[in-house]
């Protein structure tokens, strides 16, 4: 079976390039395959048939790029909903508008099986809540685009830590990465969540107030989003400590990881994965068993967005389950929302957030 694809917003991840990923006198004027038009273009079971923008003339050179056909490209999500047969929608908008052109998808005449949301799930707890909640109740999978989740080493990692007990009980994890916490950030926190397969149970947080994306991308508004950092205690009783407050030239993205059985470092910006054993008391570096070398920006999260389509058709086959589902990915977004708040209120959050807090918006790019 071939599914229908449509597409609301025609911005980097859809198609034109990323700030800091690709040439910058490329982006918005060429298509680049890792994104959500490449991931579909990359599969056989997909065909992208609609795109829809607010702003004409991203729209216009998003479907000439593509070779989406003109009578298919839509000013405004509301007519390419109205007008199309669909089985997927991506959502490919700034993050303070998923949750109101998810909800719109799923509820819509184009009556899509699957929605493949951008990351991060939402600005706020309460909106990736309900999103969640429309969702199930329009029979509407919901998979969020955390492209680690679609990489096979870090799906072999998850692996050997959580059903070959490779590091034991995980007592510590120190992270770092670039500002701005829900922009990039949630990349970070979206892989802790998802190797220790667990949730915060409270959260300390600092903001710098710093944003690096105002200014490189040129917006014309400013938003919440900003560097940060803090502390975590999650309910499998491990301590993690964040900081993301780093520019972009200067930043690496690493966790490293103590447990009762040995230790282990990833640097997915240099290429770096190590592994110790705890023997006797030593720790004794080793080859981490069955993956050959480091993730690396360059090779895996270019397959991360075809392994992504790939598993959106497998969803929708229902020959898979949901690898990135809305709830899981309101894990790392109840973080972020507890680093904010925690900072601004100078008190420690727990979580899961009580109301209002599960209403507090944070709006990024």
């Amino acid at each position: 079976m071939t599914y229908k694809a449509g597409i609301i917003g025609t911005g980097g991840i859809a198609g034109m390039g990323i700030l800091g990923m690709h040439d910058e006198e490329d982006i918005g004027q060429k298509k680049v395959e890792a994104s959500h038009a490449g991931g579909y273009r990359a599969t056989e079971d997909v065909d992208l048939v609609a795109v829809a923008d607010i702003d004409e003339t991203k729209l216009g050179r998003f479907g000439e790029a593509w070779e989406i056909p003109s009578d298919r490209r839509y000013v405004g999500h509301e007519s390419m909903l109205a007008a199309e047969d669909l089985d997927i929608v991506s959502v490919c908008t700034p993050s303070y508008l998923h949750a109101d052109h998810v909800i719109d998808a799923a509820e819509s005449a184009a009556d899509p099986g699957l929605i493949w949301c951008e990351k991060p799930i939402a600005s706020s707890v309460s909106d990736a809540e309900e999103m969640v909640d429309v969702c199930e109740e329009t029979d509407t999978e919901l998979l969020v685009n955390h492209s680690f989740r679609f990489t096979t080493k870090l799906q072999q990692l998850r692996e050997l830590i959580q059903n070959q007990d490779l590091l034991g009980e995980i007592h510590s994890v120190t992270t770092q990465f670039r500002m701005e916490l829900l922009r990039n950030s949630t990349h970070l926190l979206d892989t802790l969540v998802y190797l220790l397969d667990a949730r915060a149970e409270r959260v300390s947080g600092y903001i710098t107030g710093e944003n690096e994306a105002v200014d490189s991308l040129e917006a014309e508004e400013r938003v919440d989003d900003a560097g940060g950092g803090g502390f975590v205690v999650m309910d499998d009783g491990s301590f993690v400590t964040i900081d993301c407050t780093i520019p972009r030239e200067a930043s690496s993205m690493t966790l490293q990881f103590i447990g009762s059985k040995g230790k282990l470092y990833l640097n997915n910006d240099d290429g770096e994965w190590r592994y110790w054993r705890l023997d006797d008391g030593t720790h004794v570096e080793a080859d981490l068993p069955g993956i050959e070398g480091a993730w690396t920006w360059d090779e895996d999260y270019r397959d991360a967005f075809a392994n992504a389509a790939a598993d959106v058709v497998s969803v929708l086959d229902g020959t898979i389950e949901n690898p990135s589902t809305g709830e899981e990915a309101t894990r790392s977004l109840e973080i972020i929302i507890g680093l904010y708040v925690s900072h601004h209120t100078g008190g420690q959050v727990s979580v899961p957030l009580a109301q209002p807090l599960r209403d507090v918006t944070v709006t990024s790019w």
